[in-house]
């Protein structure tokens, strides 16, 4: 049987910084031991157990183990690139977005975001306003892709965070960038005024 594994203190890294640590796996599942460097984006794969006489459905094996493990290269790429354009200083972005950056990453704040807040808001701007001037227009190639596979109709970007993270205050902070960028320069395709009017209605109240 795998070694079960206790793990007295399960947070490494502070939530406002890019995580450098987290828990290796084996074969067997979690360890206690850590690795010096930040996760890869990785999924587990569900296993189906073998039907049993009287079950109406199977079950799923749900042991974490490393053979199951599958890396979404996707986004460990995505990741990679907006990580290289941070720290060259967010270039080819609008005035407008350079200033809410700024302001998101104020170190002097008096609440500080946690990263994966701005990391998805920087994501979704780098993607937008970047990432072709950077040549990363394959980006947007793949996502429009996986879009006119799924519906043609409707150009999205989905960004994924755990549950406490603060994904509200995150769709105030892309409502923002969308809305702000709109009035600065309304002739812009890249930005929407559905945006401008969720914030102007939120303001109303």
């Amino acid at each position: 049987m795998p070694r079960q594994v206790i793990i007295e203190n399960p947070i490494l890294n502070s939530p406002f910084d890019e995580p450098t640590r987290h828990f290796k796996f084996t074969e067997d599942g979690i360890t206690d031991e850590t690795v010096e460097a930040r996760r890869v984006s990785a999924y587990f794969v569900p296993v189906p157990q073998p039907r049993k006489r009287g079950r109406t459905q199977s079950l799923f094996d749900t042991e974490w183990t490393r053979d199951r493990l599958k890396e979404n290269t996707f986004i460990n790429e995505v990741r990679s690139r907006v990580n290289t354009w941070r720290a060259r200083g967010h270039p080819g972005i609008t005035r407008t977005s350079a200033r809410l950056l700024g302001y998101w990453t104020n170190p002097q704040r008096e609440r500080r975001l946690f990263f994966c807040q701005v990391e998805a808001a920087e994501t979704a701007i780098y993607i937008t306003e970047a990432a072709s001037e950077s040549g990363d227009r394959w980006i947007e190639n793949q996502l429009r892709e996986e879009n006119d596979r799924y519906n043609p109709s409707l150009y999205r970007i989905a960004l994924k965070m755990a549950t406490g993270s603060g994904k509200t205050i995150l769709m105030s902070m892309l409502i923002a960038w969308q809305a702000l960028n709109k009035f600065a320069n309304p002739q812009d395709a890249r930005t929407t005024f559905c945006a401008a009017a969720i914030l102007a209605l939120a303001n109303s109240r």
